[in-house]
């Protein structure tokens, strides 16, 4: 890259994140929702927000002159076709994750001296800064298990959805906030699932989004000592085998599970285990940046592998062999970031 050119990108790079800051403060001052109502001037978005027209319109020139809104006649304009990736209850929205960035800033002391002196930044460091950012536990997934679940996510496997509405016995690790779990008891009332975590209290928010659902129960444990008596038909794994301490144990743990014409269905990220072949990749480097801020440093604050977000289909492959799974495929999920390892006995 020409010296004037690196020059440009750090520049974009410097804007991203500034930009993605401000992005914050317009969604926790409610300034999107006010601006989705209409074109409005500085001071009109100001008063429907019931915020100061001083901030409010210096917010404004820089979402113009980001891309975000549009200028004309002394009116700012928030574009339908860019408001449905900033608000809204579906898998378009990506606020759930700008906010996560801007939380993980907040540690970065805590990792700087990680580098230093090793160990890492435990999980529960991460709550408070991101509860006080406005970013929930489980949101950048809500929405997308909503709408890619059954039919993109699950119907990548052929005969999967038939024998989930058949009824099987279904587990599912690292089951978080539990709305995978409550979105597929919903489709498949036949078929019996049960969540585990290691964390208590992402466990009780997955047992209140779960509600009264009779087909759908938690429970706290770790991955690493799952036990099954009799057998689960289906394990899935969404996002979570990376993040594991101890990963190579959970796959065999995972593998025992399993009844013989069992299914384990691990959904992860979609990249190379050699960061010559991520070059190019558009999303390779923001979860590079991911992996650092939480994968890597939280599982090292336990001592655990530290595979990282970024471990590939090469090594994760690798590891589900090792495991004992004698059939590994890898197939396309409604993400481009992610795949899915459809495991077999």
């Amino acid at each position: 890259m020409k010296e004037s050119d690196f020059a440009a990108h750090l520049t974009a790079t410097m804007t991203g994140s500034a930009l993605t800051m401000l992005i914050g403060i317009g969604h926790r001052t409610g300034l999107f929702q006010a601006a989705a109502r209409g074109p409005a001037t500085s001071a009109g978005l100001a008063e429907r927000a019931g915020l100061h027209e001083r901030y409010v319109r210096e917010w404004l020139g820089a979402m113009v002159t980001g891309g975000i809104f549009t200028y004309e006649a002394g009116e700012y304009t928030f574009p339908t076709e860019h408001a449905k990736f900033l608000l809204g209850d579906t898998a378009s929205n990506l606020m759930p994750s700008l906010l996560t960035l801007s939380a993980f800033t907040a540690i970065l002391p805590d990792l700087e001296r990680a580098f230093a002196e090793g160990g890492g930044v435990p999980r529960s460091a991460y709550g408070p800064h991101l509860e006080s950012l406005g970013a929930k536990t489980g949101d950048s997934w809500k929405h997308i298990y909503r709408e890619h679940l059954v039919d993109g996510f699950f119907g990548a496997v052929p005969g999967l959805t038939e024998r989930l509405a058949a009824g099987v016995r279904v587990l599912d690790l690292g089951c978080g906030t539990g709305h995978a779990i409550s979105v597929a008891a919903r489709a498949f009332p036949a078929s019996r699932f049960t969540g585990i975590d290691i964390d208590r209290r992402v466990v009780d928010l997955a047992r209140q989004n779960a509600g009264d659902l009779p087909n759908a129960e938690f429970a706290v444990g770790d991955a690493a000592a799952l036990t099954a008596d009799p057998p689960y038909d289906l394990i899935t794994a969404f996002d979570a085998v990376h993040d594991q301490d101890r990963p190579d144990v959970v796959l065999r743990q995972v593998r025992r599970a399993l009844a013989p014409d069992g299914l384990f269905f691990m959904v992860d990220t979609f990249f190379s285990s050699d960061v010559a072949r991520n070059v190019g990749n558009p999303l390779a480097a923001l979860t590079y940046s991911i992996s650092l801020m939480y994968c890597t440093t939280t599982s090292l604050a336990e001592g655990g592998a530290a595979l990282g977000a970024m471990w590939g289909t090469e090594k994760a492959t690798e590891m589900l062999t090792d495991a004992g799974f004698g059939h590994v495929r890898v197939a396309a999920s409604p993400r481009p970031q992610n795949c899915i390892y459809v495991c077999r006995p």
